[in-house]
């Protein structure tokens, strides 16, 4: 495919970067997104605490979204891996693994961040379902049973309290050897405190059986923990889009309007938050969209993000 150029490639075809498409549609601007087919809750039963959506399979809501886009003819979907991403603001081109390059004027990044879990037997088997990252996402389903955290970095205590305080009475974090707990602190709300690490992962009838590193079993209906969100060897890097530290990993900082700090590069969704969520998502790629929109009209009212304000 060598059509162009586009007024606008969009990186990623899940919640954010379908949201910036439709904005950009409603414009009737020439529009195309790559969809490589793996959003980042698709191990994942239900999508929760989406209003309007509340308990619907991710994949459904998207399949909803991509319905709309189909009245907007200014709008392609192409089903493609990104692998490259170069150029400058209106003159930009990308490549996909299937060997088509395309130009573009302008850029939204949407394609979300890659989950590094421990390398745990049976953890990736049931991640998404009953190894989970968030109590608002997924405790309601779990309240009122054992639960357990495991420690992968310092918010894991933050997990094990938000736990403890509204979705379960019996909630242990897993410190896993990692020293930094104030054990007293958590003890005292409640928390049980387990210096051993998980061997194990098996799901089970009622959740999930846990093999800790001594060998003792631990019955739970789900276990906690949180990922780290890399975004290396991503069009997000190749461009060198300014980063900020979260606490999952490091995330492409914007601005007001979703802009970079790279001209014509906007950014939207997991990969520019510190923390997903699929209400975020959805907001951040109107914003994206709207403000990529704004930036073609008006080249100068759109900034991009200074770097020594992102650094």
């Amino acid at each position: 495919m060598n059509d162009g150029p586009y007024d606008v490639a969009i990186i990623g075809g899940s919640f954010a970067g379908l949201t910036a498409a439709l904005q950009l549609g409603r414009a009737s601007r020439r529009t195309l997104v790559f969809d490589a087919g793996a959003p980042r809750n698709r191990f994942s039963p239900a999508a929760h605490g989406v209003p309007g959506w509340d308990g619907t399979p991710p994949g459904e809501i998207l399949g909803r979204f991509r319905s709309d886009l189909a009245a907007y003819p200014s709008v392609q979907i192409q089903a493609d891996r990104v692998v490259q991403v170069d150029g400058r603001q209106d003159a930009f081109s990308v490549e996909t693994d299937g060997g088509d390059r395309v130009s573009a004027r302008r850029i939204v990044l949407a394609h979300g961040v890659r989950d590094i879990l421990p390398d745990i037997p049976g953890l990736a088997e049931n991640w998404g379902r009953t190894v989970l990252h968030c109590p608002y996402c997924h405790g309601y389903e779990v309240r009122d049973r054992p639960l357990a955290v495991l420690a992968t970095g310092p918010m894991a205590a933050h997990q094990a309290q938000l736990l403890r305080a509204d979705w379960s009475e019996a909630v242990t974090l897993l410190t896993a050897g990692m020293g930094g707990f104030d054990a007293d602190a958590l003890t005292k709300v409640g928390v049980k405190v387990d210096p051993r690490n998980v061997k194990a992962v098996r799901s089970d009838a009622t959740g999930l059986a846990l093999t800790l590193s001594d060998g003792a079993p631990m019955a739970v209906a789900a276990l906690f923990l949180g990922p780290t969100a890399s975004i290396a060897e991503t069009p997000a890097e190749h461009l060198g889009c300014a980063l900020a530290d979260g606490p999952m990993g490091p995330y492409v900082q914007v601005g007001p309007m979703g802009q970079t700090s790279v001209p014509g590069v906007f950014a939207a969704g997991d990969l520019a938050r510190p923390a997903p969520n699929v209400n975020f998502a959805i907001a951040d790629g109107t914003q994206a969209g709207i403000g990529c929109h704004a930036s073609l009209v008006f080249p100068d009212f759109v900034q991009p993000l200074q770097q020594e304000v992102a650094a």
